[in-house]
């Protein structure tokens, strides 16, 4: 490893530690290198996608996107998990229907196996919307707004009023994590607000989550667990958060 990669990693390790950290911060912790080393280095790491460059410092990646990584590197993560709960969410969707698919690594895997039937399938994801491409009877609708380069999902104002008009019979959510002191939730504060307004136009709703992320805490909250319909996980879930599920009659799958 030569010295640049080292003097980069360390500025990425800084940024990862503090979450939000300024150019002057930066320079008082690396003071053997130059304004102008440490400004290409940052400029670099940005375009690398390993931290994020904002007016007068950077920010984690992390904070930026509220989720443990980037979504090219969530999607080969867990990959037994997310069959498991893939397998069992493909048994609940019903032809006919309008169903709705968050954005997320699970979502994406969900929107490559589903069934070639008639439905209404709205989304917010990117990468779901190029699996669902692939099929031909569904009528497949992408939400308007701003996109988020590192999930790859829409959001903003006007996503959010494209979901007000909408009546969903089922919502498919991904989330970052659960606990009990702030329930589901993300790290991305307008992701939060959509899917909030999405599960409230939702008939049912249902939530894709292994069960590595109970007992996380995210910035934002999402929704309680007494505001969910189903939650499909692979087995190895909590027995503190099983019951709770039972206390507020949500199913588990």
């Amino acid at each position: 490893m030569d010295a640049m990669e080292q003097r980069r990693n360390l500025i990425v390790d800084l940024v990862n530690q503090s979450g939000n950290i300024s150019f002057a911060q930066l320079k008082k912790k690396i003071p053997q290198i130059s304004e102008m080393t440490l400004r290409t280095d940052l400029k670099a790491l940005d375009e690398a996608k390993r931290i994020v460059r904002v007016h007068g410092g950077a920010k984690s990646v992390d904070v930026v996107i509220g989720t443990d990584d980037m979504l090219s590197r969530r999607l080969v993560r867990n990959i037994e998990a997310k069959q498991l709960i893939i397998q069992k969410a493909l048994k609940l969707i019903r032809k006919d229907t309008t169903i709705f698919l968050d954005s997320g690594s699970t979502t994406t895997a969900l929107a490559s196996c589903i069934p070639d039937q008639s439905n209404l399938i709205y989304t917010n994801s990117l990468t779901c919307a190029v699996e669902l491409c692939k099929l031909m009877n569904p009528k497949v609708h992408v939400l308007g707004g701003s996109i988020n380069q590192y999930s790859m999902s829409i959001c903003g104002i006007h996503a959010i009023q494209d979901i007000l008009r909408i009546n969903f019979n089922q919502v498919f959510m991904g989330v970052t994590s659960y606990c009990e002191q702030t329930g589901f939730s993300c790290g991305v504060d307008e992701e939060a607000v959509l899917k909030k307004a999405v599960m409230n136009q939702a008939e049912q709703s249902i939530i894709l989550m292994d069960s590595t992320k109970v007992g996380v805490k995210s910035t934002y909250t999402i929704c309680e667990l007494s505001d969910v319909d189903i939650i499909i996980s692979d087995d190895n879930l909590p027995e503190e958060f099983l019951e709770d599920c039972k206390k507020y009659k949500v199913q588990v799958i």
